[in-house]
This record gives C-alpha cells, structure tokens and sequence, in this order.
C-alpha cells in the first residue's frame, strides 16, 4: 500500500469525522496514538508496537487528510533526493544533527 492509498482509505473511512473533528481535534488523537507508542516501545511486545505505529500512520494520514496534503508528494519533495541536510542518499550527518 502506497501513502496515497492509505491517505485514501482513512478518507473513505473516517473522512465525514475527521472534518467534523477538525486539525487541532485529530492532531489531539494523534498525540494520544503517540503516547501509546511509546508505552508500546517501553514494554509493548512486537504485535503491540507494530499496530500503535500503523495508529500513529493513521492518525497522521487523517490529519494530511483534513489539512488537503498528499502525503506521497510531500514525502518525495522532502526526502526523494536524499538527506535534507546533508544531501546524501546515505545520510552522513552528525548524529547530534536534525537533518
């Protein structure tokens, strides 16, 4: 599955809701899904990290959703030509460093 399918899927989906509910809303349930992640990588097992992060996807997909961004696009635009800031394919920035 494509990002743009997935952007897709949660639209079919969730879509009536989610614009209902607004970006400050659905970014509220993001963070929630993000707070579960990370209990998950504390002391989740596998199958219960693997589905917060697919909650984590989600939620970020609805959020580009309501806010009309193709996350396909904007992810080649920003990381299709390598490292943001190092340029790179193989990013050789410091690991101190937010690319």
């Amino acid at each position: 599955m494509t990002l743009r399918e997935l952007q897709q899927l949660i639209d079919t989906m969730y879509s009536r809701k989610d614009e209902e509910r607004g970006v400050e809303g659905t970014f509220m349930w993001l963070m929630e899904e993000v707070g579960e992640l990370a209990t998950a990588l504390r002391s989740g097992t596998k199958e219960e990290l693997a589905l917060e992060f697919a909650d984590v996807l989600a939620w970020l997909a609805t959020i580009a959703n309501v806010a009309q961004i193709d996350l396909q696009a904007a992810v080649q635009k920003k990381y299709g030509q390598g490292c943001p800031g190092c340029h790179a394919m193989v990013c050789v920035c410091g690991v101190e460093e937010k690319p």
